[in-house]
């Protein structure tokens, strides 16, 4: 036996309403104790259901062949779960190997205190009083960093933040120690910030409770932080596999090479930007913003007795036609509240914001609408912002026909077969519904309604968090192009860092609802001044292992200075 879990020879294939779909082809992986394993690949690459299959959570349209075998932590007795029954898999789940998913607010029961979540999978694997599984619980939320465990094991997950949710995640996957911990995404809707601490987190896992850890992720600078090994899936297949520094330093197979060179990185942005700057006509820096905000407030009124939550804290800046700018900062830095305003879809409490020349504290809907017009909308979830009902030529319309461009989806059939070839989708898409789409071309079909109505300022609410780095990649090109061609002004939000540098002319950096930063990127993320921009650029993950580990140094120096 070579490793906590051992695959040999894995092919799983799915019926499906038109045939077979053959997603793992003959895949064979070993995890030692303790050792970290990065699955990486793009989405349909084949790495989640390669890591469900440890745990037996295929659906029943799935038919595996080959073994995935499983040892006890202690190593005195092993399984292929390829063969296990119902009840025999519920034995191994939770004890032998756990699993931590992507979104921990779907993971996690909205009517039940986080405390019994943990409980539950106590007394499903043994015997404990109800002190005992208490103490238990607590002391697991202890161990991962949930601050008072005592009062908060009472609490329901909607009193948590997003990265306390993903910390109850993980001590719920720990509670029974099991030999092994699949972890699915761990990061990707977090803020970098959140983002170091849970990869901290988990590496404690490791070194602490000695736990195996498979890690599947599209994000490369979080393999170069944790993993030990680095296997690489394409269509179904593993097509390379190494230790760690081999992978960055020395890829051998064209699709790793390809991964590698799609992963956006800090630095490069400077030279865009100065092409950029180049192209501007003589004076440009003396035109009428097409944003200016001074002294922004945004406050929202408190209910049942809760004091006023100020969002936004006396802010200023602007950007000029043709401009980019990006805004960055953590969850609840008030980056999204700030583009709702100039979107005019939250109102303003204090200050001055004037969009496009109409001044919107105290604005009335009927003088925006005409303003309305010139401003598009990027949002960061293209599934839940289109109407499944309708088709993606349809949903294109809606900006037309709203605002009398176009008189139905017939007449603006032209204008939308225009604008899905303006970003590489073909015409025929157009009649397909949202959910026929991937992620990626979900997110150029939400660029293309943004761009519908030939904006002059278009607002990008963290468009490419979601995706996979390669068509991330394609996406940020793709808007970079449009930008370049169509001239319009962007507020670019994110919490990527490295996005933000390559896209935008100048960077402004948001925390808790005040501006702390504001330069270029050569600038702001070159030489940064405040101790808070210094410890968003320390969190985040470069992909080069040598590079990361004198990074991780300086966070963990940066925090124990907080």
């Amino acid at each position: 036996m070579s490793g906590v879990v051992d695959i040999r020879d894995l092919s799983v294939s799915f019926a499906t309403d038109h045939g077979t779909v053959a997603a793992v082809r003959d895949v064979s992986l070993s995890v030692a104790a303790g050792e970290v394993l990065a699955v990486v690949g793009e989405s349909g690459s084949g790495k989640t259901v390669t890591s469900r299959s440890i745990l037996g959570l295929l659906p029943e349209t799935a038919t595996v062949r080959g073994a995935v075998v499983l040892s006890s932590k202690d190593g005195k007795s092993e399984r292929n779960v390829a063969t296990l029954s119902g009840s025999e898999l519920a034995a191994v789940r939770g004890r032998d190997a756990a699993m931590v998913f992507q979104e921990p607010s779907t993971a996690l029961n909205p009517v039940y205190p986080v405390g019994w979540q943990i409980i539950e999978g106590l007394r499903a694997h043994g015997k404990y009083s109800r002190a005992q599984a208490r103490a238990k619980a607590i002391d697991v939320l202890r161990r991962v960093g949930i601050p008072d465990p005592e009062q908060r094991v009472d609490h329901y997950p909607h009193q948590f933040s997003g990265g306390q949710k993903q910390r109850i995640v993980i001590a719920q996957a720990l509670v029974l120690d099991p030999g092994v911990i699949i972890a699915d995404e761990p990061t990707t809707a977090l803020d970098v910030t959140v983002q170091a601490e849970i990869l901290d987190l988990l590496r404690r896992c490791r070194d602490e409770f000695g736990t195996a850890i498979v890690l599947i992720t599209h994000n490369m600078g979080v393999v170069a932080d944790l993993a030990d090994r680095v296997a690489v899936m394409y269509q179904g297949r593993i097509v390379e596999q190494a230790d760690v520094k081999t992978i960055f330093s020395a890829p051998q197979d064209p699709y790793t090479r390809q991964l590698l060179a799609a992963v956006p990185r800090l630095g490069t942005g400077t030279a865009r930007a100065q092409e950029r700057a180049g192209r501007r006509p003589a004076g440009w820096a003396d035109s009428a913003p097409v944003v200016e905000a001074r002294d922004l407030r945004i406050v929202f009124p408190g209910r049942m007795r809760k004091p006023d939550f100020t969002a936004v804290a006396g802010i200023s800046f602007s950007i000029r036609p043709g401009e980019v700018l990006g805004l960055v900062g953590e969850s609840g830095s008030g980056k999204t509240t700030t583009g709702r305003a100039i979107a005019g879809l939250t109102k303003v409490t204090g200050g001055s914001l004037k969009v496009l020349g109409t001044e919107m504290n105290g604005v009335k809907e009927r003088r925006f609408r005409p303003v309305r017009e010139k401003i598009g909308f990027v949002f960061q979830d293209p599934a839940s912002s289109f109407n499944p009902l309708l088709t993606i030529a349809e949903a294109v319309a809606e900006p037309l026909i709203v605002h009398g461009r176009a008189k139905d989806p017939r007449a603006a059939r032209p204008r939308v077969d225009e604008l899905l070839e303006a970003v590489q989708l073909p015409k025929a898409y157009g009649d397909r519904f949202p959910h026929e789409l991937s992620g990626g071309q979900r997110q150029r079909a939400s660029l293309a309604r943004g761009l519908a109505l030939d904006p002059e300022l278009l607002i990008a609410d963290e468009p490419t968090s979601a995706l996979d780095v390669s068509v991330q990649a394609r996406v940020l090109e793709l808007f970079d192009e449009l930008q370049r061609e169509l001239g319009f002004a962007a507020l670019f939000i994110s919490h990527d860092l490295a996005v933000v540098d390559m896209l935008a002319d100048r960077i402004a950096v948001l925390y808790r609802g005040k501006l702390v930063e504001e330069g270029t990127g050569e600038e702001v993320l070159g030489a940064p001044k405040h101790p808070y921009t210094r410890r968003l650029l320390a969190s985040l993950p470069v992909p080069d292992p040598e590079q990361q580990a004198l990074r991780r140094a300086e966070w963990e120096r940066l925090r124990a200075t907080d």
